[in-house]
């Protein structure tokens, strides 16, 4: 298949990335083509949509060998389940699939075509094989029953975020960051409250200690691309 495009996001590294797409529609990002696929007849039409599919590749789970089950995360990282009964990117094909807002389309002179989009769950840089409209009359389907993501649906931590590391934030970003630690983006084999984690998001570092269910804020710096 052909990389007809590629995703700008915020996230620069997986930690931290929503396990969900329009979970958190703060998430602002844009889809640039491919330059053979700058043709603004690819996406005539498309501006009418208010949400589209997104197939693209999990380009940093890419692995020659494949395990018939996972331990997803919100099942504490210790539970199996089938790899085609979770949405795991460790997968025999590495491919994923989100459904995301349309905000607009944009015709860039340069770039050719843009895809403004909310809510996506992708990595900067991600390629992308494919865009399709959503159709809300067959891809919605509001009595499906959801396995175990039903029992887990709700989970999430309290945000204690600090005004003082809050304020360092660019306004426009703060919202989606209290969302994404709302998540908890810790693996779920760690669950040591002494221990700092820190989730790279829109060029900083968001740096965090979560104890009985509270995700605490305890620093916020400039991303320098290093461990942290």
């Amino acid at each position: 298949m052909k990389i007809i495009a590629r995703i700008e996001s915020d996230f620069k590294e997986k930690f931290g990335i929503p396990r969900q797409s329009c979970i958190i529609p703060e998430l602002k990002a844009r889809i640039v083509f491919q330059p053979e696929y700058r043709n603004p007849h690819a996406v005539m039409g498309l501006e009418e949509y208010s949400h589209i599919w997104i197939l693209w590749q999990f380009s940093e789970a890419v692995r020659e060998n494949w395990s018939p089950t996972v331990l997803p995360p919100r099942l504490g990282g210790k539970t199996h389940v089938g790899v085609f009964a979770t949405r795991s990117p460790y997968r025999p094909n590495p491919i994923g699939l989100s459904c995301v807002e349309l905000e607009k389309v944009e015709h860039d002179l340069k770039l050719g075509p843009v895809l403004y989009v909310a809510g996506a769950d992708l990595l900067d840089g991600t390629p992308i094989y494919d865009i399709k409209p959503y159709l809300a009359y067959t891809d919605s389907h509001p009595e499906a029953v959801c396995g175990f993501a039903d029992r887990v649906k709700d989970y999430e931590l309290k945000v204690v975020f600090p005004d003082e590391f809050l304020r360092r934030l660019p306004e426009e970003k703060r919202e989606a960051a209290i969302e994404i630690l709302r998540q908890d983006p810790r693996p779920p084999y760690q669950n040591d409250p002494k221990r700092r984690y820190g989730v790279a998001f829109a060029g900083y570092d968001i740096r965090f200690h979560v104890a009985d269910g509270v995700l605490t804020v305890c620093e916020v710096v400039e991303f320098n691309g290093k461990p942290h």
